[in-house]
This record gives C-alpha cells, sequence and structure tokens, in this order.
C-alpha cells in the first residue's frame, strides 16, 4: 500500500526518533478481566486524547494506550493510588505500568464486550506448512512466511515502550540518556518474540560542540575518571542492573554479565513479555543495524529471502537460539545480502556503493573504522533484477552448495568473494570493523553440515513434481523444506545414491566420526 511505501521510506535515524518519542506518550495497563473497551477509553479520555491503543494477551490482558500529548500521562498519574500492600511490602517506584480492577466486578461484567487481540508471537511451523500448502506459489509462500512472523506494528510500540521503561530509571542517574533498541527489533529482519537487544546512550555529543565555541573560557563538567571505558561501561550497568532487579516492576531474573566481550544486562520484562538485553552505547551495532534496515527497505524480495531461509535453517538444526559453535541468524542473513549482491544484475548494493552516495552528514568514523553509507533511500537506485523468489530460493541453496569455502570468504564491502585472511572455517567480514570475522564462532563440522543440508535441499528443490504432490496433497515447494529430513517422505522418492533420509543420516554419522573424508573432501574441493 502506498501508506507502507511512505512509511518505509523514512531514514533509519528517522524512525528511531519518532518510535521513541511515541513510546514516551505511552502507558501499559493491566486490564480487569471482564472487559469493556468503550468503558475504558472512556474514562481515560478524561485524562487527554488518546492517539491510538491496542489490546493483547500475556497472562491476562493488557491494553498499550498512546496518549497525543505526555501531560496526559501525569494527569492519569496523579489519579492512580498506590497498591493496598496486604502480605508484601511495595517498592514505591511509580512507572507507566498500571493496573485496572473494576469497583464493582459483578455489576460490570454484564457490560463485558468481545475484544480483539493483537497477536505477539508467529505460528508454529506445523500450522505454517499447513498453510504454505494452499498457495499457489514458492513466492505467495514465501511473502505468507514473512507475514506470520514478522513484527507487527503493534509488537514494534511494545518494544519501544520496554526500552522507554528502562531509559526512566537510567535518567534517574543519567538526565539526558536515551535507551534505544537496536539488532533485530529495528533492522526489519525480527520474527516475532525474538528478544529486545537495547543499549544505554549518552551521546548528545554534536549539541555540546556547537555549544562550547561561545564564551571565553574552556569549560567542562568534574566527573569521576576512570581507567577505561570498559570499566565505566560496567559500573554503570551494575547499578543500572540492580536498580531493576530491586525496583523495577515486573523486571525479573536479572543477570549482570559484565565480563563478556560486550558488558550487559539479561533481564525478562514480563509485562510486555519480553527477554531484553541492555548494554552501554555500541556505535558500531547501530550501524549494522542501520545498514540492514537500507537492504529490508529496498526490495521487498530481500525480506522474504531472509525469513525462509532463517525458518528452514532453525527447522534442520542449522541455527540455534543457545549461543554455541552453529552458524548465527546474523551472520546467515549476511550470507543472504552477500548473495543478493552476486546475482546478475545485482538486486542490493555493496557497501562500497553506499559508500559512494552518502553525503557530508552521512560520514561517521567511529574508533577507526568507516562507517559511513548514505542514509536516504531515495538515493539508491532501484534494481533492474526481475528474478522471482522461486528463483531466487534456489539459486541460493545452489550457491552456496557450490561455494569455495575452504579458500573464499564473504566480503559485503566489496560483494566478492575474496580469498580467506585466516583459516576460520567460514570467513564473514563484519563489514565495518574490517579484522573482524562475524562467524568465527562457527566450526568445520557445523560447516559441513550445513554444507550437506543446502545440498539435500537443493537437490529437493530441483527434483520437485509440484503437480503431483499438490494433487497428492503433500507438502511442496517451501513447506517441504520446513520438514525435518529424516521426516519428509521425499525420502520415499529413490535416487541414484538412495534416499534423501539416508544420505543425510550418513553424512552426519560421518560427521561424528569426523571421518576427514566423506564431507571433508566435498567442502574442499
Amino acid at each position: 500500500t502506498d501508506a507502507e511505501v511512505s512509511i518505509r521510506k523514512k531514514t533509519f535515524t528517522e524512525v528511531q526518533t519518532e518510535r521513541l518519542e511515541q513510546a514516551e506518550r505511552t502507558v501499559l495497563i493491566k486490564c480487569p478481566p471482564k472487559l469493556n473497551e468503550k468503558k475504558l477509553l472512556q474514562y481515560l479520555s478524561s485524562h487527554g486524547n488518546i492517539k491510538s491503543h491496542f489490546l493483547f494477551e500475556n497472562r491476562g490482558i493488557h491494553a498499550l494506550i498512546e496518549f497525543s500529548e505526555k501531560k496526559s500521562i501525569a494527569s492519569l498519574q496523579d489519579a492512580i493510588g498506590i497498591p493496598s500492600a496486604v502480605e508484601h511490602h511495595v517498592v514505591p517506584f511509580k512507572s507507566r505500568l498500571f493496573t485496572f480492577m473494576l469497583k464493582n466486578p459483578v455489576g460490570q461484567a454484564a457490560e463485558e464486550t468481545p475484544v480483539h487481540l493483537s497477536p505477539q508471537s508467529h505460528i508454529p511451523v506445523k500450522d505454517l506448512i499447513q498453510k504454505l500448502c494452499h498457495a499457489d506459489s514458492i513466492s505467495s509462500q514465501m511473502y505468507i512466511l514473512l507475514n506470520d512472523y514478522q513484527l507487527t506494528e503493534e509488537n514494534i510500540r511494545l518494544r519501544y515502550l520496554a526500552c522507554s521503561l528502562v531509559r526512566d530509571f537510567a535518567r534517574a542517574y543519567f538526565p539526558d540518556s536515551v535507551v534505544r533498541p537496536f539488532g533485530s527489533s529495528v533492522n526489519t529482519f525480527g520474527k516475532l518474540g525474538c528478544d529486545v537487544d537495547m543499549f544505554l546512550d549518552f551521546h548528545d555529543t554534536q549539541k555540546h560542540v556547537t555549544k562550547m565555541k561561545k564564551g571565553p573560557f574552556e569549560m567542562a563538567y568534574q566527573m569521576k575518571r576512570l581507567p577505561s571505558e570498559r570499566l565505566a561501561n560496567q559500573k554503570i550497568l551494575s547499578v543500572i542492573g540492580d536498580c531493576l532487579d530491586n525496583f523495577g516492576p515486573g523486571c525479573v531474573s536479572v543477570q549482570k554479565i559484565l565480563n563478556a566481550r560486550c558488558p550487559l544486562v539479561k533481564f525478562s520484562h514480563q509485562p510486555t513479555g519480553f527477554q531484553c538485553d541492555l548494554s552501554v552505547s555500541n556505535s558500531i551495532a547501530i550501524k549494522s543495524s542501520e545498514l540492514l534496515y537500507i537492504y529490508g527497505c529496498l526490495d521487498s524480495r530481500v525480506r522474504a529471502l531472509v525469513f525462509s531461509i532463517r525458518c528452514w535453517a532453525r527447522v534442520h538444526g542449522l541455527t540455534n537460539s543457545a549461543p554455541g559453535t552453529w552458524i548465527t541468524n546474523f551472520s546467515l542473513t549476511m550470507m543472504v545480502m552477500f548473495f543478493l549482491q552476486r546475482r546478475s544484475p545485482p538486486i542490493i548494493p555493496t557497501l562500497d556503493q553506499l559508500k559512494v552516495l552518502a553525503d557530508d552528514k552521512d560520514m561517521h568514523v567511529i574508533g577507526g573504522c568507516d562507517c559511513s553509507f548514505v542514509s536516504d533511500l531515495s538515493r539508491i537506485k532501484p534494481t533492474e533484477n526481475t528474478e522471482t523468489l522461486d528463483v531466487l530460493l534456489g539459486e541460493f541453496f545452489e550457491y552456496f552448495g557450490n561455494f569455495d569455502f575452504r579458500k573464499n570468504s564473504i566480503n559485503l564491502r566489496k560483494g566478492k568473494e575474496v580469498n580467506k585472511p585466516e583459516s576460520s572455517p567460514l570467513y564473514i567480514w563484519n563489514p565495518f570493523e574490517q579484522d573482524l570475522n562475524i562467524s568465527k564462532n562457527v566450526n568445520q563440522p557445523q560447516l559441513e553440515k550445513f554444507v550437506a543440508v543446502v545440498r539435500e535441499t537443493a537437490w529437493i528443490l530441483e527434483k520437485e513434481d509440484k503437480t503431483q504432490r499438490m494433487i497428492n496433497k503433500e507438502p511442496w515447494g517451501l513447506a517441504a523444506l520446513l520438514i525435518p529430513f529424516g521426516k519428509s517422505n521425499h525420502s520415499k522418492m529413490n535416487r541414484v545414491k538412495g534416499t534423501g533420509s539416508e544420505t543425510i543420516r550418513n553424512l552426519l554419522v560421518s560427521l561424528k566420526l569426523n571421518s576427514a573424508n566423506s564431507l571433508q573432501k566435498a567442502v574442499e574441493k
């Protein structure tokens, strides 16, 4: 729709600023079980104009209410009481999370009206497979998956609200600070249910630089000095973590992981239902989020392909939500981007091409890393590539099934296969920190498993008789790829090398034995 297109064309920073401001005017209410929505809105409107609202289920019905003006929240807060503490004593921190109960439950329950609830999680894969079987092409299957898995408008608002509520704590110590989401919540590639990565940002530096030029004095705050930025971040996160743990309504399972490469605080935010990771300002991570945002906005095929491939990888155990030696979703997404840069003509530009289009305000060098690229989407020429998603899906598996991982690395800056700078099994250049490999965690057995499953998938797509499978009411196209190979009836097809599941089983056995011959050769050839 036109509305979507106009939303899509905003710069990453504009979207962030707008959404953070919107979150500041928002409250979250736990509603009574027998709810009359109209009555609730009527009452809330007495405190100011409601710009938008939605209801969702998360251990009871909750309402997210966006007021037109921030002062409406203060007016509502004035009317709200402290909970009567019978068996508990409360920490008197007044947030924007409220509980509403009916004064006269029996009388008012009769007025209960059915409400529309916004889903906050995606459907299970087995239900998705059923749904995909009714589509008419692989392309439509991929768009169905995208529509079911991508973040909804409501879910995005809830993510920004979670950040805004953490910001309220940070501001007690650092009045100018902002808490911003980064990663999958904002890069257009997040799926419903993914964690919220957020960071604490103190950088309002531009403003200060211009101010300091006036007057005869060099002026500076007296601030505590520490030997390293890392130590400062650890101290700040430790205190904010304690705050959330001790005073934060609905913040549970708070874990301070301060010795990680990037120190962070993990917690579960019960009111919104999100798992959250809070760290201190990481400008390079936000540039990676913006780069993916640009790629995701340029062409609708980009996101459709990434979502399908990530779902496929999860089903086959190639990715995992726990950290380990497998490929991460971020690495896999970068592999898809690289593949799209390699098409002829390319579907998305390389990072070097985006840098050429950058103007003065887009120039960013962060800690010696060049993070300059164009932010205005309208300056990027649309692709002339017209390949369908049906073609692109098959070609992706074909491309990486034959990729020379032993010799080549994946470089999104140049959009070229370049010699590996060192011997990691899988080498994907960090687009900004040029000496880092974003897939350094991946070991040889995991890469071999990836190649094996990629080849098996390419084989299935190529050999499949779509019409026959549709007549037999069997999963076809993308649906057939979302069934673990051992379970799929594709393995009934006879083939030269034995059945599919057998091939895979043998491959996996050979990986377990770590026999250096069969697949090793395949990966090395």
